[in-house]
């Protein structure tokens, strides 16, 4: 976990007020047996995670897709080619939704907005941290390579809901 004390207090600040403001169906399904704390999520989070990323065309139609996120300090990351469609909505729009989603047990549902950065800028290297601690041992030094090369359009998803669920065994 790369998350400080005050980050996961934050986290689940947000967890509560979310489930607070969540209409009553969803507090009916994901009761307080179902919800995951912030130190669930961070545990569970850790290195690359498979996202689904909602994003709106500008005549509002929603488009989603998969994606390589990670969660780093209680907040979701992720990349894409500077000419993809995902980044060019995520620029004049950024409102953006994202679901992890590793099984029917487990689910992680953020609403917010996303912030763009070039991943190899240096003010903003944890995306690209991120990504090198998963790919540098399965890829080797070409990954690394490639990142610096191709210089991808990075997201920090500011989270204004999040929604967990976890099945209990």
């Amino acid at each position: 976990m790369l998350e400080t004390p005050e980050e996961l207090e934050r986290l689940q600040t947000l967890l509560d007020e979310s489930i607070e403001g969540a209409g009553r169906h969803l507090r009916d399904v994901i009761d307080d047996g179902r919800r995951m704390t912030a130190e669930d999520v961070c545990a569970r989070m850790h290195g690359m995670c498979l996202l689904v990323v909602g994003t709106v065309t500008a005549d509002g139609r929603p488009l989603v897709g998969p994606v390589d996120g990670y969660l780093v300090h209680g907040s979701l990351w992720f990349s894409s080619a500077r000419d993809s469609v995902r980044m060019r909505h995520l620029a004049r729009r950024p409102h953006v939704s994202a679901t992890y989603l590793p099984s029917e047990e487990c689910a992680v549902t953020v609403h917010g907005h996303a912030e763009l950065f070039d991943v190899c800028d240096p003010q903003h290297p944890e995306l690209r941290d991120a990504m090198l601690r998963h790919y540098l041992p399965l890829q080797g030094p070409a990954f690394a390579e490639w990142v610096d090369r191709e210089n991808p359009v990075g997201a920090r998803i500011e989270t204004e809901k999040i929604f967990t669920f976890l099945m209990p065994r």
